[in-house]
């Protein structure tokens, strides 16, 4: 019931984390059906393209024996020394066949997947020997599956081989007093053809198979509301502790603008959404923003300006501009020389003025 609930529960798209994991414990897409396709095709393949030259091979070996028999000692080394011949003639006639069916195997495999090298398959399961997960298994979807795909296969497959051989039925009658070799060609004709029939056919079983595995494993990796705010939570991050981190790192960086004012030359103001904050020495190349800020760290970059009788210039376009174009501890861009010279200047006379005035 607890399994049934956790399914139930089971809505959300699976995240690209979740995959990988199913992956580094071995839990893939696998379809029995595409690999036993391969085999098949790679078994065609190997009839069609090399079983000439193998029972060539092999021919031409026995009939060397048999012409040379008399020459053949009998006794126990001699027997063994044969045997080993033989199996070393035969093992090289059917190298590169093997070599075939051992690759379509493995292509059956990789086509599918990645190899996955896992040991999470190995470990022992209490479902593995319980009857109640036994019988479960025996009626659950995979199992009903797997018994139509073999009740398709065989009659499907039945029927093709039967539609193929009934018309050559008296020629096979025939084959008792045709020769070894006509017989051997017959036989070999008749099985490209069988063998082609049945590829073709299972083509469309495997296909058709490895889109339901697809479908089952997609399904078994869905997860629940809860499991994705686990895991975004494992890799972004709890959402509070994130939140605390970023209040934190803006009372620094609010500290830091702050503590940049009192070394202001002039702050140019919107003159309340925006305030920016430039320093200005002679033998500096262009001015520097030491701080800058919007709303209410405007408004407190404007009162600590005034704390430290720092001129404040209300022109809201240069303000605008000179807080989208410049970050802090960097000089102003050429292209605002003109109107921060301006301002600067303007500034310088006023300092001036002020001095003057001063008895």
């Amino acid at each position: 019931m607890a399994d049934d609930q956790n399914d139930a529960e089971r809505t959300e798209d699976p995240t690209q984390k979740r995959l990988d994991e199913a992956l580094e414990r071995g839990d893939v897409v696998k379809s029995q059906e595409v690999s036993t396709w391969f085999v098949i095709g790679g078994g065609a393949v190997m009839l069609a393209a090399f079983s000439g030259t193998m029972g060539g091979g092999i021919t031409t070996t026995f009939r060397g024996f048999i012409a040379n028999s008399y020459q053949i000692p009998i006794d126990g080394r001699g027997i063994i020394a044969l045997a080993a011949r033989i199996e070393r003639e035969v093992l090289a006639a059917m190298a590169l066949p093997l070599a075939v069916l051992v690759f379509a195997a493995l292509a059956g495999t990789l086509i599918q997947h990645r190899l996955v090298w896992s040991l999470e398959s190995l470990k022992p399961k209490f479902s593995k020997i319980s009857p109640l997960a036994g019988l479960k298994r025996m009626f659950s979807a995979q199992s009903l599956a797997n018994f139509a795909k073999g009740l398709v296969k065989l009659v499907v497959v039945g029927s093709v081989m039967l539609a193929l051989l009934w018309p050559q039925r008296y020629r096979l009658e025939g084959l008792v007093q045709t020769d070894i070799l006509g017989t051997l060609m017959i036989t070999r004709s008749l099985s490209l053809d069988v063998l082609t029939a049945v590829v073709a056919i299972l083509f469309l079983v495997a296909a058709a198979d490895y889109l339901f595995q697809y479908r089952q494993w997609f399904e078994r990796q869905k997860m629940s509301i809860r499991e994705m705010k686990e895991e975004f939570k494992q890799t972004e991050g709890d959402p509070l502790v994130k939140g605390k981190i970023r209040q934190l790192r803006q009372a620094r960086m609010r500290k830091r603008i702050i503590a940049g004012v009192p070394k202001a030359s002039v702050v140019i103001t919107n003159p309340t959404h925006f305030a920016v904050a430039l320093q200005y020495e002679r033998g500096m190349e262009a001015p520097i923003c030491v701080a800058k800020g919007i709303d209410a760290l405007a408004l407190k970059i404007r009162e600590v300006a005034a704390e430290h009788a720092i001129p404040v210039v209300e022109n809201p376009p240069l303000a605008r501009a000179l807080h989208a174009a410049v970050e802090i501890d960097e000089t102003i861009p050429p292209e605002h020389y003109k109107a921060v010279a301006e301002v600067i200047g303007y500034v310088m006379k006023l300092r001036r003025a002020v001095r003057r005035a001063r008895p």
